[in-house]
C-alpha cells in the first residue's frame, strides 16, 4: 500500500446524536478531511452504538466521506446496508473476518466503498500484511490505540510501534 496523505477524521461517537448533521458539519469547520462513524454491535464489543440508518440520515447533510469502523461479528452481514446507507468506507476487525477477508474486501468495493482493516491491541500487526498487498487490497489500516467498545479510554502510546511497521 502506497504511502497516502494522514486523514483528520475525528469520531461521531461523543457527538450530541439528536443534532448529529449539525456536530458533523462543526467538526468539518475546525479542519476534519473525514468524520469516523464507529459501529458496535455488542457481541464483538461489549458496546451498542449506531447502524446503517444513521449513516443514511447523516448522508443527506453532508457530502463528506463517512468513515465507516465497524467492530462487529460478523462484517460481512453488513456491507449491503452500510453501502445503500451511503458508507463511503468500511473499516472491518482482522480479528472478526479472518476466515473470509478476500471475499469481504471484494463485496465492499463492489459496493462502491473504499476497504479498510482495523486490528485490537493484542492482534500482531503482521496479521493484515496480507490484506495490504496484491490486487485485493485494502486502502487504510487502522490501529487501535485502546482496546474497542468505548470511548474516552487511555491512549497506549505502545500500539504506535505497530504504526512504523505497517508495510
Amino acid at each position: 500500500m502506497a504511502a497516502a496523505a494522514a486523514k483528520i477524521a475525528p469520531s461521531m461517537l461523543s457527538s450530541d446524536f439528536s443534532n448529529l448533521a449539525t456536530e458533523a458539519q462543526r467538526m468539518l469547520d475546525c479542519g476534519a478531511d473525514w468524520l469516523h462513524m464507529d459501529i458496535m454491535c455488542s457481541h464483538f464489543v461489549p458496546n451498542l452504538t449506531i447502524g446503517a440508518p444513521v449513516i443514511e440520515s447523516l448522508r443527506k447533510h453532508t457530502k463528506a466521506y463517512l468513515d465507516c469502523h465497524l467492530m462487529v461479528t460478523n462484517p460481512l452481514d453488513y456491507v449491503e446496508s452500510f453501502g445503500k446507507a451511503g458508507a463511503s468506507g468500511f473499516t472491518f476487525h482482522i480479528e472478526a473476518a479472518r476466515e473470509n477477508w478476500n471475499e469481504l474486501i471484494q463485496k465492499i468495493k463492489a459496493k462502491g466503498m473504499k476497504p479498510g482493516v482495523s486490528l485490537k491491541p493484542g492482534t500482531p500487526i503482521e496479521e493484515v500484511y496480507p490484506l495490504v498487498e496484491g490486487e485485493n487490497h485494502v486502502d487504510l489500516v487502522l490501529v487501535m490505540t485502546v482496546e474497542p467498545g468505548f470511548g474516552g479510554q487511555k491512549f497506549m502510546p505502545e500500539m504506535m510501534d505497530k504504526v512504523t511497521l505497517s508495510p
